[in-house]
């Protein structure tokens, strides 16, 4: 699988023929609309964690013209079904097999409301199995202790986790996360888009390093593989 940074918690995941994308705010994030055109995005799926608006700005935009299935909670789905988007419902601790693999939606810590006020049900994070490999999609969670479910039926390749502080785990407590979920490989996202959750790269290498983990930063555009 192939992930690519977005900028602040977007993700566009590629896999053998499938094309998923996670929490598109990207025209209204200005580290990241100069580099990334929603135009050029075409994903069979968008993921979304929660309802905030820095994690669905771009939702009806990108899925109105493309026939993409947004996946998320029942609540979220609902919303989006309404605006006639094709949905795929879930909810916590249930899995699903698509065509690219199998996906289930896990639970995080927050909270959800569209920009609105509309209820966006609990928030979640999704564990996706595909080609052999497993990546844990935190989304905006606080620590908890509900991480420790995951390895005992998933050993993970890569986790993506928060690490701004602030609204969600910083640095500190992402290293913890790290040993609950049992993964040694990090990618970190939701930082420095705005004041409140910059941090201090170099310190948070530090601290996963320490720690015997390896945490990836990425440039807005940039990709990893695993």
């Amino acid at each position: 699988m192939k992930i690519t940074f977005l900028g602040h918690a977007s993700l566009l995941i590629e896999t053998e023929n499938t094309t998923i994308l996670v929490d598109p705010f990207i025209s209204g994030n200005e580290k990241a609309s100069g580099k990334i055109n929603i135009q050029d995005l075409n994903p069979d799926y968008i993921l979304v964690t929660h309802a905030h608006q820095d994690h669905t700005l771009d939702v009806e935009e990108i899925a109105k013209n493309s026939g993409t299935v947004v996946v998320s909670n029942y609540e979220i789905a609902t919303h989006y079904q309404g605006k006639e988007l094709k949905t795929h419902p879930m909810n916590h601790g249930g899995n699903w097999k698509f065509n690219f693999g199998n996906l289930k939606y896990v639970n995080a810590i927050h909270t959800s409301s569209f920009a609105d006020g509309t209820y966006g049900g609990e928030p979640g994070g999704f564990v996706i199995s595909s080609e052999g490999k497993h990546i844990y999609i935190a989304g905006d969670t606080a620590l908890t202790m509900d991480m420790k479910l995951i390895p005992m039926t998933t050993k993970l390749n890569l986790a993506i986790l928060p690490i701004g502080d602030n609204f969600t785990m910083g640095i500190d407590d992402a290293v913890v996360a790290a040993d609950f979920i049992d993964c040694n490989a990090i990618l970190g996202y939701h930082y420095d888009t705005f004041g409140y959750i910059e941090i201090d790269h170099d310190l948070a290498i530090k601290k996963f390093d320490e720690a015997g983990k390896k945490l990836h930063l990425l440039e807005i555009g940039a990709s990893m593989t695993i």
